[in-house]
């Protein structure tokens, strides 16, 4: 014989049924769709709130009765849902059952009543739920009964829609009277509810767990055995050591950093074929060599770039360990640095010479006798000195060493000129990057500033597969996008669009020469 609650839900997935027939979500409106997931939301917690207030309210012998071992089995097979989902309904439980009164038999209130109340009402979910009361029972046995208390009435009453924290919790439990003269608003998200519970545990047990010199000592950071190409870090930081770092990859990430210039970055095409001859005409021709057409003065430059439409493949995690890279080679090169040997830091890359010429074969760095691809020695060497070392059984017979370090000075006018990484929508600051011989020094390119241009650490690396290409001009840098980019497929020399606000044609056409020229050497 069925019960009333089974033929309630009965009815319910009756209803559910007819809500997914004949493609009846498929023709609903927009505003429509985010009503429906509203609702859907609204019964998703309430079947939630089912599930647990059936398996609280029953005997703790409940799953041996059905033949499961424990309630996660149990829930698995009735729902089923994987081990983790289980494990969340069963955490849940614990904590809204209301054991009996050993002497009077009486149910006695729940853990986190108000919040069970709120469960049941649906208007927090299981997610919710533990969010809210995780930060509160990890200091539970400091905060003591009433400050549990008072904390439940406040994160169940936020979940009710007040979101004006106390500054204060009285003890008793009855802690939000002021949230609940401000009004309701939206319920809060799992994330809010935690984040609250967060800044409860801080009024409730304002000393913490351990004194911060004791957080401290468990601080730490290991670099582990090479494995699948890859040597994994793990560790702990200290808060500010952490916020530090957080700074660091933020400003290296963040797209804007200090901005692109105001008005964008611009590129003229210095020819049509890609072959860089250059042209003259009778407009004038700037110091790159493009041809510049009066009639068209003042109109929209068509191969302008929006460095929004550069894509970044990246992910974020992989933007943060390069954001790292760049970081630990600026601290290398700095002067404050401690020195090794007498030396600055250095990262060394052993190869085999002949198998540096042809880019392949194997490298080996420094740690746990790790080994990579010989490309990552090309790399290291396109910016470092290349220092061969001939041997003969073993013992060393010759050392001759190549410089390919630019000067400080070098450099300095070289991050002038460009002033960030060169390709188009990385605005890396040129300080923070790797210089890049454009001809490699093993091809004759000289370590001049007319042969270097700054690279990020990404882009350094991937320049031989992005499809980006660089060349100098007399001494300019020019780029040639790949083909998703620029489908012309032509070389572009980047420079900043001043156009003068006011000027007439004629005084536009008789200075257009000097001023690109003075543009060009500002920005490279």
């Amino acid at each position: 014989m069925s019960s009333r609650p089974r033929t309630l839900l009965d009815q319910v997935v009756s209803d559910l049924d007819r809500v997914l027939a004949d493609d009846s979500l498929a023709g609903l409106t927009e505003s429509e769709r985010v009503e429906v997931l509203a609702t859907a939301g609204a019964a998703f917690r309430r079947v939630e709130a089912v599930i647990v207030e059936t398996v609280a309210a029953g005997d703790v012998d409940l799953p041996h009765s059905a033949g499961c071992r424990n309630e996660n089995e149990l829930l698995r097979r009735a729902l089923l849902v994987d081990t983790g989902g289980a494990s969340r309904l069963v955490k849940v439980v614990d904590l809204v059952r209301r054991q009996s009164s050993l002497t009077s038999g009486e149910r006695l209130p729940a853990r986190w009543p108000a919040l069970r109340e709120a469960l049941l009402d649906g208007v927090v979910g299981t997610a919710g739920f533990l969010a809210a009361t995780a930060p509160i029972e990890k200091v539970v046995d400091r905060i003591g009964l009433d400050g549990r208390l008072g904390a439940d009435e406040c994160l169940a009453d936020a979940a009710r829609g007040a979101h004006d924290a106390p500054e204060s919790i009285p003890a008793g439990g009855d802690a939000c009277d002021a949230d609940r003269a401000s009004g309701r608003g939206p319920a809060p998200m799992p994330e809010d509810l935690r984040l609250l519970a967060e800044a409860l545990v801080g009024l409730l047990d304002p000393d913490g767990e351990e004194p911060a010199d004791e957080a401290a000592r468990r601080r730490g950071i290991t670099v582990g055995r090479l494995r699948n190409g890859l040597r994994p870090i793990s560790g702990a930081l200290t808060p500010e050591v952490a916020a530090q770092l957080e700074l660091i990859f933020d400003a290296q990430n963040n797209p804007k950093g200090d901005g692109p210039p105001r008005l964008g970055v611009r590129f003229i095409p210095t020819d049509t074929d890609g072959s860089g001859a250059g042209g003259s005409g009778a407009g004038g021709s700037g110091v790159d060599g493009s041809v510049i057409d009066d009639s068209r003065v003042g109109e929209p430059d068509p191969f302008n770039s929006d460095p929004r439409a550069v894509i970044d493949d990246r992910t974020a995690t992989q933007k943060r360990h390069d954001a790292l890279a760049a970081a630990l080679g600026i601290a290398a090169r700095h002067r404050d640095m401690p020195s090794l040997g007498g030396a600055a830091p250095t990262l060394v890359v052993t190869v085999d010479a002949k198998d540096l010429a042809a880019g392949r074969g194997r490298a080996s760095v420094p740690g746990a006798f790790s080994q990579t691809h010989a490309d990552v020695a090309a790399h290291v060497g396109c910016s470092g000195t290349i220092q061969r070392v001939t041997m003969d059984e073993g013992r060393i017979v010759g050392i001759h060493s190549t410089d390919r370090v630019f000067t400080v000075h070098q450099r300095r006018a070289i991050v002038a000129r460009d002033k960030e990484c060169l390709i188009p929508g990385c605005h890396v600051p040129a300080s923070w990057c790797e210089i890049h011989h454009v001809t490699e020094h093993a091809r004759g390119g000289p370590t001049h500033t007319d042969n270097g241009v700054p690279l990020c650490w990404w882009h350094h690396r991937s320049l031989g597969s992005s499809g980006w290409e660089i060349r100098m001009n007399d001494g300019v840098p020019q780029i040639r996008g790949p083909g998703w980019w620029d489908p012309a497929r032509q070389w572009r020399a980047p420079r900043l669009s001043l156009p003068t606000p006011g000027a007439t044609r004629s005084d536009r056409s008789s200075t257009r020469s000097d001023s690109r020229t003075v543009a060009l050497a500002r920005t490279g």
